[in-house]
């Protein structure tokens, strides 16, 4: 059954109401992760979505609190305003982590295809506005490359994203000027060094493989502390851009759960 939504109230330096849905599936111990997850659907998800989200479930599992938000139905889906959307509703987090786990939680922010980029800009502008804050990002195979050149995506027809993901792009950039900014396309942007540590996770029959790793790399080579994971075709990996769990679910759970081990 899906969480009711909630408003998280942002206070500070920045004031915003964002809706947010609070998963707390298995918490063990007494500083469980906090988690902002930011979903995908190519930038084009109705408001009105409720459907679990088989991320939401892996991350539960391995303890965490999920704190979903709809950066979404607030931002239209478009730049600047739906990762300034994520990125308030990540500083409001880390003032209010007592009330989601306890004040020595670390604080995360995940999302998938095109919430992994959203969350990447968010994280890059957490550096830039709160550094120190935020523990590390959780990027499964991030949407990053508005280019769409990569080899590997020359696979989204079989999966029938292509069309989907090009829309997206558009939809999201409204112009070739917005690319240019390091938070709509963080795998073109020329200063990684100081983002947090990040967990990038892929497939080999994943068609954002390619530009996942790329931006996995650029991140390593500024110095960031990046963890890679490339599950196996056939892991039902590619799943995820369409609400379906699989196999790929068990590895997320282990692979988070060494990550958050790592930053903490």
């Amino acid at each position: 059954m899906s969480q009711r939504w909630e408003t998280l109230e942002i206070d500070g330096p920045w004031k915003a109401s964002i809706p947010v849905r609070i998963h707390k599936g298995n918490i063990q111990g007494g500083k469980p992760p906090i988690v902002l997850y930011l979903k995908g659907d190519a930038f084009q998800t109705p408001a009105d979505d409720n459907g679990e989200r088989p991320v939401i479930r892996a991350l539960e599992d391995a303890g965490a609190v999920v704190v979903e938000a709809d950066y979404g139905s607030v931002s239209g889906n478009v730049f600047p305003k739906a990762m300034e959307c994520a990125f308030l509703a990540l500083y409001g987090l880390s003032k209010k982590l007592n009330d989601f786990g306890k004040g020595k939680s670390p604080l995360l922010i995940a999302g998938d295809e095109a919430g992994g980029n959203v969350a990447a800009g968010a994280a890059l502008k957490a550096r830039d506005q709160m550094p120190g804050r935020l523990s590390g990002q959780v990027l499964l195979s991030p949407m990053i490359d508005p280019m769409m050149t990569s080899a590997s995506i020359r696979g989204a027809d079989e999966i029938g994203m292509r069309e989907r993901w090009s829309d997206g792009w558009s939809h999201y950039l409204g112009s070739a000027c917005s690319m240019q900014h390091p938070y709509a396309a963080p795998c073109l942007c020329s200063r990684l060094s100081g983002v947090a540590p990040a967990l990038v996770m892929t497939s080999d029959d994943d068609p954002l493989r390619d530009e996942a790793l790329g931006y996995a790399d650029k991140l390593s080579g500024a110095g960031v502390s990046v963890t890679k994971r490339i599950l196996p075709a056939g892991s039902g990996w590619t799943g995820l851009y369409h609400g379906v769990g699989g196999a790929w679910l068990a590895g997320l759970c282990t692979e988070f759960s060494a990550f958050v081990r790592q930053v903490t």
